[in-house]
């Protein structure tokens, strides 16, 4: 039976060749300033950080730094922390989250562990409000050895001398309504298979490692970030997209094996989070705010428990 068109580019049923690429890439059209927004607010805290370009990303005839802000004072007898935003460039808080961490709460852990901070990953997904990157590419599906997307690799070489060494990872994300509407349609049709519905969870929620749970961890930071903003409930099926909650707020998925960024520290306590700014119980403000919620309550579990 012949699929019926639900994207306005590509043959249903076929995956994407080079031609459907070029075509998603010229429909992308750049919306915001990553200089701007990012770069002038990371260069802002150059007085109190050290803040270094660990790559630069050629992408659609602009160049942009890759930004990565370390803890001024390193010490190697610290454990070390890992913060990382904008792996989906269009996850707007999660940027924001991790530059209103390093901007309000990061001088809190000076002289008790070691920050490592990359506030955005994906700087031409930023500024197109993407979820893929320019080669139509999910970096969140890409940490691996040999990885396709240029962002991915980056990160990926940045972080290798630590492995071993970060005690704490935290992974910021969005789930948004253009995950229904737009990149779950468009990921169906590169992919030449059927689009099947899905729903979004209204408010907060948390991945856990599945291969490394921990439970503690994860529900600490749901604690803390439930004074922030709601937490999104099971579905009927006590889903949330597709997983098993199991716990409050939490669902699990083995990071490492589908190359997500979580994965690629090798920390003991890992998350991702997870909130809804299209939720008519939130704002922006508070998106914001709960994934600093996040950050520095997952910092002072791992502190506590090492």
């Amino acid at each position: 039976m012949q699929q019926t068109r639900f994207y306005p580019i590509g043959t249903p049923g076929q995956p994407w060749g080079d031609a459907e690429r070029a075509a998603w890439r010229t429909a992308q059209t750049r919306q915001r300033s990553h200089a701007d927004d990012v770069v002038a607010r990371v260069d802002a805290l150059r007085t109190r950080f050290d803040v270094a370009v660990y790559d630069q990303l050629d992408a659609g005839g602009r160049c942009y730094p890759l930004l990565a802000i370390r803890s001024r004072d390193w010490r190697p007898d610290l454990p070390v922390g890992v913060v990382t935003g904008g792996v989906h460039g269009y996850e707007t808080s999660g940027v924001v989250g991790a530059l209103e961490f390093l901007e309000q709460s990061a001088a809190d852990f000076a002289g008790r562990i070691n920050l490592l901070v990359v506030p955005c990953v994906s700087p031409w997904g930023y500024e197109h409000v993407q979820r893929w990157n320019i080669d139509a590419i999910d970096p969140n599906r890409s940490f691996r050895a040999g990885s396709p997307a240029r962002e991915s690799a980056a990160l990926v070489a940045l972080l290798a001398p630590l492995r071993g060494e970060v005690l704490v990872h935290v992974d910021l994300h969005e789930t948004t309504d253009t995950d229904e509407s737009e990149f779950r349609p468009a990921l169906a049709a590169r992919d030449g298979v059927a689009f099947e519905p899905g729903g979004i969870p209204d408010g907060f929620y948390l991945v856990d490692d599945s291969e490394r749970p921990q439970p503690g961890f994860q529900q600490t930071v749901i604690a803390a970030v439930e004074r922030v903003t709601h937490i999104a409930p099971a579905d009927a099926d006590g889903e949330m997209i597709g997983s098993p909650v199991v716990a409050h707020g939490v669902i699990e998925y083995p990071v490492v094996e589908l190359g997500l960024c979580a994965g690629i520290t090798g920390a003991r306590y890992v998350t991702t989070t997870e909130v809804y700014p299209d939720s008519p119980r939130t704002t922006p403000a508070e998106c914001n705010a709960a994934q600093v919620a996040s950050i520095v309550s997952a910092l002072e579990y791992a502190l506590a428990h090492r």
